[in-house]
């Protein structure tokens, strides 16, 4: 069979096997090269009483084995990671002795359903484990942030909204504990949607975010916003009021379609509000290596966007789901998880590429 069809092979036929002669009865056959030794002859004895030179033993010197920092060097070189690219051994981000000035950073994908909210919450869980001071930002209407931490929006007296709308009130007013030690909460509900109608009579209207949160940066290290999925003048606050943007994609085609939409809202905004913005990251979502389509759309976010894209992908897992039904991060609900174990290489990534750790 050649290339999966059956037919008559081209290659010739096998030459006869040649006569070889047989020695007499009763004689040994040798190799003039190399003589034939009797099991029971005495060790260094040719079969014919003549004494064969036994050569020494070389000398062999057993290698150094490498170290284990060498071992993780050359593991972390050799090992390929979801992007095609070596994955990096990076260290867990160094403690730190104060906090501030934080760095805020916007979650924004104007498609819905990508992880957002999923990263917001387990990202500032896991730089919390690191010993970051971490504030989480609700800037969604539909509150899923606040949710997905186990608490109840509806029942609370003030919100993101009150903040941005009432000059009177205070941002210490509003934060509340999220139940992961080192990081905090700023809440959100159902009323945030007005601010959207209500901002745009206000006076510079795209940096009221950027105003109310000015008092927490000294006081934390990150703070992380949850966009809400879309580009209105909401995502333009948080925009506006961000050093950088991670863009969480969901490994999938219409999803993919989208980001160039993203990057341009992203590049007005820089040109004309905010020239310190930048895209810290893209991060791959919902990644399913059995795919083709989810490694074929991963090698196309690679080609797009380059480095920008995080070594860290995030995979599907329904431990995700049994976490926000938890209300608590995956770190804390499934620690030993291999989703736990990505978020906690995002927050390495995201310490060395952003805070400078």
């Amino acid at each position: 069979m050649v290339g999966g069809y059956v037919g008559s092979s081209s290659a010739p036929d096998m030459p006869p096997r040649a006569n070889i002669p047989q020695p007499p009865s009763g004689q040994r056959r040798t190799s003039p090269e190399i003589p034939l030794g009797d099991d029971d002859a005495p060790a260094g004895e040719a079969t014919n009483g003549a004494t064969a030179e036994v050569s020494p033993p070389l000398p062999f010197a057993r290698p150094e084995a490498p170290s284990t920092n060498q071992r993780a060097d050359q593991e972390a070189r050799s090992e390929t990671g979801p992007t095609g690219r070596p994955m990096p051994c990076l260290p867990d981000p160094k403690p730190v002795t104060e906090h501030g000035p934080a760095r805020v950073i916007s979650m924004c994908n104007q498609k819905g359903g990508v992880g957002k909210t999923t990263t917001t919450i387990n990202l500032g869980a896991a730089l919390a484990e690191f010993g970051r001071k971490v504030l989480l930002v609700d800037f969604d209407p539909q509150g899923s942030l606040s949710v997905g931490l186990g608490l109840n929006p509806h029942d609370m007296e003030l919100t993101v909204y009150n903040l941005l709308m009432d000059r009177e009130v205070r941002i210490d007013e509003v934060v509340v504990p999220s139940g992961v030690p080192g990081m905090d909460l700023l809440p959100s509900n159902i009323d945030l949607s007005a601010a959207e109608v209500q901002l745009v009579h206000e006076v510079a209207r795209e940096q009221t975010l950027q105003r109310v949160l000015a008092p927490a940066i000294e006081e934390y290290d990150v703070i992380l916003i949850d966009c809400q999925p879309s580009l209105g003048l909401l995502t333009v606050n948080a925009l506006t009021a961000s050093d950088g943007v991670v863009v969480p994609l969901e490994c999938e085609y219409f999803a993919l379609r989208g980001v160039a939409l993203l990057k341009t809202t992203i590049d007005k905004v820089q040109e004309r509000l905010n020239p310190k913005l930048e895209i810290d990251g893209v991060l791959g979502t919902m990644y399913d290596g059995r795919t083709l389509h989810g490694r074929e759309v991963l090698e196309r976010l690679v080609q797009a966007w380059g480095d920008k894209v995080f070594h860290t992908v995030i995979r599907r897992t329904v431990k995700f789901s049994d976490s926000t039904v938890a209300g608590e991060p995956i770190t804390s609900y499934a620690s030993s998880s291999s989703g736990a174990d990505a978020y906690r290489q995002l927050a390495r990534e995201v310490a060395v590429r952003c805070l400078d750790a």
